[in-house]
């Protein structure tokens, strides 16, 4: 009796595990289209699995319960949005469950982004529109929960590539963002900053403009001694950058008439610094204008080619100015003859390709 008892446990036993692995192994049913499902923020293991349970994604309700509990699924599962494809069964709905494998954005902040340009990024993935990006960006509460002493978070996004789950909030997205600002802003860089008398917010308006002018790693401590050594002598830093701010992008061409034009962030036209950062500084731009170069240099221009011409006096700055306005006008000349040279070997292109088309 107590034998046939147990021969029949066991026989139970292997067709329940039988009947678990068939459920767990077997494909959603053909046709099934590819679809996001939603685990809302707070639902419990017993919510996800009516949600999934509705979408027709699992097949018994009870297994799939019986089964998170033995992974330890029960106990927590991320909130977010899964991408559940027709080719996959129970047990890899489940694993992607307890993998919290939810959809996310890679959303790459580059040094020197303003944003302008880290809104656009931020809306081509709906995380939020341009609209609600710019009345964030500049909201008193927000800025006062994150301490920020700026007209906006301008300069306060730290360069970095930021996996951004699908259906974040906005204001959480930014928060990330400025939280890992914070983190890089080290004890020693605020210490650093006491000592030079800058608050965050005139290191990070310095550090944002460097991070404009430098290309070359190696001048970014040069160009921080310039614009410190103008701040200590009280003269308008006059950046190029700044005269630009808000009205263009700094990649296209800054004209006289942007130097004379009456912005609060003009520094041809204010003395100091603007009134916040003009830009996300990196790390490298941050320190640099921490430990300015130990140098006297006042004045510099570009050499257009990446590098600058440093200066201590204005009379050595206009020798290296107009050094640059000769460099300048031969290579235009040269890329003028380039061009003219082209139009040459067209024309006489299509001449004999003309005379050869009439031969035949």
């Amino acid at each position: 009796m107590k034998r046939n008892i147990i021969i029949t446990i066991f026989c139970l036993v292997f067709l329940y595990t039988a009947y678990a692995a068939m459920e767990f192994m077997v494909p959603l049913p053909e046709g099934t289209k590819t679809r996001e499902v939603q685990i809302p923020k707070g639902a419990t293991f017993r919510q996800a699995v009516d949600i999934l349970a509705k979408e027709n994604l699992i097949r018994d309700k009870n297994l799939f319960i019986f089964a998170g509990r033995l992974t330890g699924l029960h106990k927590k599962i991320r909130a977010g949005y899964y991408s559940i494809t027709g080719a996959m069964n129970p047990l890899s709905v489940l694993m992607l469950l307890k993998n919290g494998q939810i959809i996310e954005y890679d959303i790459t902040i580059v040094e020197g982004d303003s944003l302008l340009e880290i809104g656009e990024k931020l809306a081509e993935r709906n995380i939020v529109d341009r609209e609600g990006f710019e009345e964030l960006s500049t909201d008193k509460s927000f800025l006062r929960a994150y301490n920020i002493d700026a007209p906006s978070i301008e300069g306060y996004i730290f360069p970095d590539t930021y996996k951004l789950p699908k259906g974040i909030e906005p204001e959480n997205a930014l928060g990330m963002m400025i939280n890992s600002l914070r983190e890089k802003y080290s004890e020693k860089l605020r210490t650093r900053a006491a000592e030079l008398g800058f608050s965050e917010r005139e290191v990070l308006a310095l550090a944002s403009i460097i991070e404009k002018e430098a290309i070359i790693n190696s001048e970014r401590p040069l160009i921080s001694a310039v614009y410190n050594n103008r701040l200590k002598k009280r003269m308008q830093l006059q950046a190029d950058p700044t005269a630009v701010y808000g009205i263009k992008r700094s990649s296209e061409r800054i004209t006289m008439s942007d130097l004379k034009r009456k912005t609060p962030y003009n520094t041809y036209l204010i003395k100091g610094l603007p009134p916040g950062p003009i830009a996300s500084p990196g790390i490298k731009s941050i320190v640099a204008a921490l430990y300015p170069a130990d140098v006297a240099y006042i004045y510099f221009v570009s050499n257009n080619d990446g590098s600058h011409q440093f200066s201590v006096t204005a009379d050595e700055h206009l020798k290296a100015v107009a050094a640059y306005r000769e460099k300048r006008q031969k290579e235009k000349q040269m890329e003028q003859e380039i061009e003219k040279q082209k139009e040459i070997e067209n024309k006489n292109n299509k001449k004999n390709g003309a005379k050869d088309h009439g031969r035949s």
